[in-house]
């Protein structure tokens, strides 16, 4: 037909047709959900402190079960060993870099502020020692662990979470946490132990270095034990085992926890940087009440 032979009102239909275009599409249906709103003031701070609890009551579990399973688990030492060669040996370098530096600018920062206070440094090695068995040497040694041996420890359970062999273990009636964490636990109780001890050792004969060619005191007289006792020796034992025991805890239920692909993999071994970075410091805190009521 003829588009002349439309009637006006046909004429003026089509045109509005077109000038409006043609019809939107209806939007979907994810678009018209209703979005949860954000939790503020009181319903945030409930928010974390239930996240806080659940995570707090998940690590205890998986340290019971660890414990479990250090008695009544399956007896493989060559995992042990391997986990002992991962932890100590491949530390044991960057662990002595960084107390080296440590020691050398704590006894130089220490040594210039005594000097304006009194000019006789006799005491700088006892009280640098004192400090060291203590609480400096264990402490920022395990924060220097918890970001090597941490990490490592996340990503690669993390790791065989996504790629499923986590659940591959699960189907055949293995519990995850004695074939896997369980050994990393062990190693690293006792390569920890042994790690700080040495990081000591190093930071305080960098320190008797650092006094000797800067402050002229001579190794005889920084080497002074008078100030250690018995309760100094315990509380860094105490801080080195506990330490030793919350960085695998920390950084398995980290992995363990882990979902999505390797976004989700980064998310885990950050998480478990942080995670035991600040369980060192809270047990820091801990144990050094315990030490000053018991010991004082």
């Amino acid at each position: 037909m003829d588009p002349s032979d439309k009637s006006p009102r046909d004429r003026a239909s089509a045109a509005d047709r077109a000038s409006t275009g043609p019809p939107t599409a209806a939007p979907p249906s994810s678009a018209l959900r209703d979005v949860a709103p954000e939790l503020s003031g009181v319903a945030a701070l409930g928010g974390a402190a239930l996240s806080l609890f659940r995570s707090g009551r998940e690590l205890y579990s998986v340290f019971v079960r660890t414990l479990y399973y250090c008695v009544k688990g399956r007896h493989e030492p060559g995992a042990v060993l391997l986990q002992m060669y991962e932890i100590g040996n491949k530390s044991i370098f960057f662990l002595t870099v960084v107390m080296g530096f440590i020691g050398m600018i704590m006894v130089f920062q220490a040594g210039q502020q005594a000097k304006r206070v009194i000019p006789d440094l006799t005491m700088l090695g006892a009280t640098y020692l004192e400090l060291l068995v203590r609480d400096l040497a264990a402490s920022i040694g395990a924060l220097m662990l918890a970001t090597r041996v941490g990490a490592g420890i996340a990503a690669e359970i993390g790791s065989m979470v996504v790629t499923e062999q986590v659940d591959a273990l699960r189907m055949c009636a293995a519990d995850p946490i004695d074939y896997l964490l369980k050994p990393r636990f062990i190693a690293s109780l006792l390569m920890t132990t042994c790690l700080l001890v040495w990081s000591a050792a190093v930071a305080f004969t960098t320190g008797m270095v650092t006094a000797y060619s800067m402050f002229d005191v001579s190794p005889e007289t920084f080497i002074n034990v008078s100030l250690v006792d018995a309760g100094d020796l315990a509380t860094g034992l105490a801080k080195c085992l506990a330490y030793g025991a919350a960085i695998p805890i920390v950084s398995g239920h980290s992995g363990l926890s882990t979902f999505g692909g390797s976004e989700g993999v980064g998310w885990a071994t950050t998480r478990a940087v942080v995670n035991s970075s600040l369980a060192v410091i809270v047990l820091n805190m801990l144990i050094s009440a315990a030490a000053f009521l018991i010991f004082r």
